[in-house]
Order: C-alpha cells, then structure tokens, then sequence
C-alpha cells in the first residue's frame, strides 16, 4: 500500500503549505536526508489550538490532537519537498516542544499522539527517536509544536 492510499485509509488530508511569506524554508533537502521546520497546528493558516499545559486554557487530549495536526502539517511540507511520500525510507527522529508551566510532567502523553500517528502511517517496523520537551510558550501560542528529520529512498 503507498503512503498516499494509507493516508486516505486514516481519512487523513495534507494541506498545500507554502513558504512565500515566510523569511525560511519548510525544510532543506540534503542528500537523502529531509530536515523540516517545525509546524504547529494551524489549519487553514489559523491556530486550531492556543494555550498552555498545566493551565485550564487546553488539556492533554486538545494537545494531542494539536500534535496530530502537526505531523499532518509536517506531512503537507515534506510532500511539497519530495513531491511523493513513497520517497521516505523512515522518519529518523521528531523534536517535539510542548508549551507548559514549571509543574506539567506529561510532555511524552502530547508527543507520543504524534508518534502513534506516523507509526500508522509509515509502520512501527522503523521506529523514529524523538525528544519531548516543555517550554514556556511557542509561536502564535501555540500548545504543541514539532520539526521532523526524515530520511529518503537511495
């Protein structure tokens, strides 16, 4: 099965991102490795989330589907890169920001959404490393934010 009809199993769309407005790249293709810039979860250029963990502003099942949207977003950027999805060899590694106070501790309950998700995608064969980390706050305000480091096909 590709990737694209595996997404469309999952009912999953990949936005058209573009990068015109913006002073950097969605990402930077070297070799074979794909290193993207990080996405938070806009829809439709607005932030479908705002808030931060260990606030009553978003819980942890708002945050996980905003790290869904990310890797959806991700996704929208890498196809605009590489043109196929069946290009990728694996995902290597996903760096993944949760926006928290001093006391949340469940980082890896947000990211592990995105994990689970491209794992449903590309298979858990090849699992990526990843890193959850908390910080005070993100752009736009964002709850989650993740960059992706993929490797593509020789």
């Amino acid at each position: 099965m590709s990737i694209e009809e595996r997404l469309q199993e999952l009912n999953i769309t990949l936005p058209e991102l573009n990068d015109d407005a913006m002073p950097y790249a969605l990402g930077v293709v070297s070799g074979r490795t794909v290193i993207l810039s990080g996405q938070t979860p806009r829809v439709n250029g607005e932030q479908r989330y705002i808030g931060t963990l260990g606030t009553p502003s978003i819980n942890i099942e708002e945050a996980q589907d905003a790290a869904k949207i990310c890797i959806i977003n991700l996704l929208g950027a890498l196809k605009k890169l590489v043109g196929d999805l069946d290009q990728v060899e694996r995902i290597v590694k996903i760096n993944g920001y949760v926006a928290t106070t001093n006391d949340f501790t469940e980082h890896k309950k947000v990211i592990n959404a995105a994990s689970v998700l491209l794992n449903d995608i590309f298979g858990e064969v090849r699992k990526h490393a990843r890193i959850a980390i908390g910080l005070a706050s993100l752009p736009g305000g964002a709850p989650v934010e993740i960059e992706m480091t993929v490797e593509l096909k020789e």
